[in-house]
Formats: C-alpha cells, structure tokens, sequence
C-alpha cells in the first residue's frame, strides 16, 4: 500500500494563480506549512522573498535568508520557508527597514501594501467563530487562526466583527463593530479588492447572506457579506491603497 498522510509536495501548475511565480519556470513549487492560513489563501514565505520582493534570485538564497531571521511575520520571526502568509498579515524586512500588510487584489489576488513603522504595530483580525469554555471564559476564533481568550462577561463582540491588535503581543486595542454604514474592503468573489461602505445587509439565511456596496467610485456592488471586512467606522483605519497618508 502506498503512503497515507498529507501531500508535502506541490507541482507548479497546481499552485494558486496569484503566487507570483512562472508556471513553465520548473516543475515543482514551495507547499506551505500547516498554519495560520490555507494554501488557498497565503503564500509561503519563500515566495515572497524569492518572487514577490526580488531578494533572492534562488529558492536556496531564500531560505538561507529566512534561516537566518531575515523577514518577521505580525512581529515575530518566522524561520520557515514555507510558513503560509495570508490576509491582513503584516510582513518586515528588518535589513531594509520595509513594512507590508498583505491585502485582498483584484482578481483575486493579494497585494503587499507598504505601511510605516507605526501602522506596522498592529493588525485587523475578523472574528469568524466564538467558543464557550470552562470557569467562565469565551474564545474568539479569528481569521488567521490565532485565538483569544476573554472572561464571558467582557464578552462583547460578535462573529463579523474586526479585532485591532497589537503584534506580537495580541493584545485586543479596538474593535469594529460589523453592521451598516462601516467601511469594508471585500475578501473574495468577483468583486475582490473593492473597497466602500456597506449600504445594506440581506435577509438571506447563513452563508448566503448577501450584501450591498457603495464603492469609492458611486458605484453599488451585491457580495456575499461572508466575503466583508471592515476596516473603520467613518474612515479605514490602515492604508488601503498606494500613496494614501
């Protein structure tokens, strides 16, 4: 009988279509780690150097580099090639002094955005499932697989809702409440990338509850409101876009 167990490899051209790799450049590619993010939706830390920001013109260049504490994920170093990097992430390359946040593209792709050093101390976590525990206490289940624990009575945040955290402590600083008149950027679907202030909220039941958008531009969008995330009240409160103060 052959093998049982998870896939450890990965062929270039079953790879996601938003790595930033040559899909005829060979015939294998970086699998990422079990972690915070699926292979779906990150990309694996070696790509990002190799590929993404140029550092590296080859995959044994990247991984020396990485070793050898070269990029910090959300404030910590990460020494895995392979550690799976995904939205909202913030990434800093300490050599350079650069800081990213990784944020939904269109056409479903993910973006490395350059922040400063300040906005850098931070992430947005979404809130996707809450857990009941023992002696009282709740645990938020967030998007990138970090959790966090709170006495049942502090309790006040919904599924939906959007956690600013402090990285690497992961401490909670604010929240922002998920309902009419936030301001979104959506995750996935068609429309992904866009950015704008939920209008209006459906009554569809569970997963295919939708939503309705008003865009920068004016324009009315209709998404999944599972595909939301919302970034601020009256304004976003990270950088959304290149050039933006």
């Amino acid at each position: 009988m052959g093998n049982k167990g998870p896939t450890k490899h990965l062929k270039r051209h079953m790879s996601p279509a938003f790595w930033p790799i040559h899909r005829k450049g060979g015939t294998w590619a970086v699998r990422p780690s079990s972690g915070p993010h699926s292979l779906k939706t990150s990309i694996p830390t070696k790509v990002i150097l190799r590929d993404q920001f140029k550092y590296a013109t080859t995959a044994r260049e990247a991984k020396s580099l990485i070793k050898n504490g070269k990029m910090l994920i959300d404030g910590k170093v990460r020494k895995d090639d392979r550690f799976p990097v995904g939205l909202m992430d913030v990434v800093h390359i300490p050599d350079t002094k650069e800081y990213f946040r990784v944020l939904p593209d269109h056409g479903g792709k993910l973006k490395f955005l350059a922040i400063t050093a300040e906005e850098a101390q931070f992430k947005l976590c979404r809130i996707i499932g809450k857990t009941s525990l023992k002696a009282g206490k709740t645990q938020l289940n967030l998007h990138d697989g970090n959790n966090v624990v709170l006495n049942t009575e502090t309790d006040k945040y919904k599924v939906n809702d959007v956690l600013k955290i402090k990285v690497p402590e992961k401490e909670i600083q604010d929240s922002i409440e998920f309902k009419e008149m936030q301001q979104v950027i959506i995750t996935g679907g068609k429309s992904q990338g866009e950015q704008g202030v939920l209008t209006g909220l459906g009554t569809e039941p569970g997963w295919k509850k939708t939503a309705t958008i008003r865009t920068l531009e004016g324009n009315d969008i209709r998404t999944l409101s599972k595909y939301l995330f919302v970034v601020g009240v009256n304004e976003p409160v990270i950088k959304l876009n290149a050039g933006e103060e």
